[in-house]
């Protein structure tokens, strides 16, 4: 049987216990003072920036319309009697596509032509009048008064020949309307209108559409703010025109292998969206490019000769929202200070105030610099040297509890 120690035993056997910890805190102590205690300034990658020509590239939203587009309406009202076109097909301009029933105004043409017949033959016989009555009125063998009326009457019957003849013209060209043509060269829709289907002058609805659709247009709709300060950008002389080439995004994500241009731009802004209408010219051999499609196009609209280009990495936001860098500063310490940087390109941020040219901007150990720290400034991606140990010397292990 084991009898417990006497209380006057126990502060004995604890003693022992605390020099032992004792010594082992102590030794911990000289390990942290021999280990990161001695590292120094933190190592810093850093990058020397230098004004260069960056390119202001706009990311706007944009619509794809038909380089051409005609309604095909018909002329003259009837009975569609047939149709001579496959719906979806390439269609050539003056290609016909519809006959309307002509026999109403074959009919007409007839009847004008027979009213042109007569009103000849009229005016005939009242010219031969006119004639005869002219040596008889020099002679007085008849009155200088039916001489006038048989001038005027010839004069009367070949102003209606001329009517006869425009009427006649006027209905050729209706008949000829029974067969619709196509306006323009393009690709045509669905019919709207069947065979049978009765059809009128002012109908509402277009019996097809035709689309040109190579080339095509795609219309950029750009805010008018934006538009603003990049007029006012270029009048200052701190940016200079950009050329007007256009790339597309589709809408599964992927580029638009051909590259357009810029035409022209809007003098209006539309006042619903605040917004100006910039339309580009794309090459569309394949047919990719649909009207209504909607797609993401991209451009340089200037070239800024005085902007710096600082890796993402090294840019911050603070808690304000502003960006801002760390560069080296005197006596190899972190200075920070506040850019403007509105814009990506890449894998920099465009910036365009709050840096010289010379700077050295810290882009690599940032994660945690405090300002005015000492640092240990080196090219960026410059491998970190690690200094060999004495021989003979082991590794400091971290000291265990005893």
């Amino acid at each position: 049987m084991i009898r417990s120690a006497s209380p006057r035993v126990r502060p004995l056997l604890i003693l022992p216990a605390l020099i032992a910890l004792s010594a082992c805190g102590g030794g911990g102590e000289k390990a942290t003072k021999n280990g990161r205690g001695n590292q120094g300034p933190a190592q810093v990658g850093f990058v020397v920036v230098q004004p260069t020509s960056v390119a202001q590239t706009a990311d706007l939203a944009a619509r794809v319309v038909a380089f051409q587009q005609s309604e095909v309406r018909p002329q003259v009202a009837g009975i569609i009697r047939k149709r001579y076109f496959t719906e979806g097909t390439l269609v050539r301009a003056g290609q016909t596509l519809y006959q309307i029933d002509p026999r109403l105004y074959r009919a007409q043409a007839n009847e004008a032509t027979a009213n042109l017949n007569s009103a000849r033959a009229n005016a005939e016989a009242t010219r031969v009048r006119a004639d005869r009555y002219r040596p008889l009125a020099e002679i007085e063998a008849v009155s200088r008064q039916d001489y006038t009326d048989a001038a005027a009457q010839a004069r009367q019957a070949a102003a209606a020949v001329e009517q006869s003849r425009a009427q006649l013209e006027t209905a050729r060209v209706n008949l000829s309307f029974t067969n619709v043509p196509a306006p323009i060269t393009g690709r045509i829709g669905r019919s709207y209108f069947t065979e049978g289907a009765l059809v009128t002058t002012n109908q509402t609805d277009p019996l097809a559409v035709i689309q040109r659709l190579e080339p095509i247009f795609v219309d950029i709709q750009q805010s008018a703010a934006d538009l603003l300060a990049l007029r006012r950008e270029l009048a200052s002389g701190g940016v200079v025109p950009a050329s007007a080439s256009v790339r597309l995004k589709l809408e599964d994500g992927s580029d638009y292998g051909q590259t357009g241009r810029v035409e022209f731009a809007e003098v209006m802004v539309n006042a619903q969206t605040g917004t100006v209408t910039l339309r580009a010219r794309f090459p569309n051999p394949q047919g990719m490019l649909l009207p209504g499609m909607f797609v993401r196009a991209q451009f340089a609209q200037a070239i800024d000769r005085q902007a710096i280009l600082v890796p993402q990495q090294a840019v911050k936001r603070d808690p304000k929202g502003q960006a801002t860098v760390f560069i080296v500063g005197p006596n190899d310490t972190a200075v920070q200070k506040v850019v403007q940087a509105d814009r990506a390109q890449g894998e920099f941020w465009v910036v365009t105030g709050g840096l010289n040219p010379g700077d050295k901007v810290i882009t690599q150990g940032t994660a945690n610099l405090r300002p005015n720290a000492k640092i240990k400034p080196v090219p960026a991606n410059t491998p970190q040297r690690i200094q060999a140990r004495p021989a003979g010397e082991q590794p400091s292990a971290p000291a265990k509890a005893g």
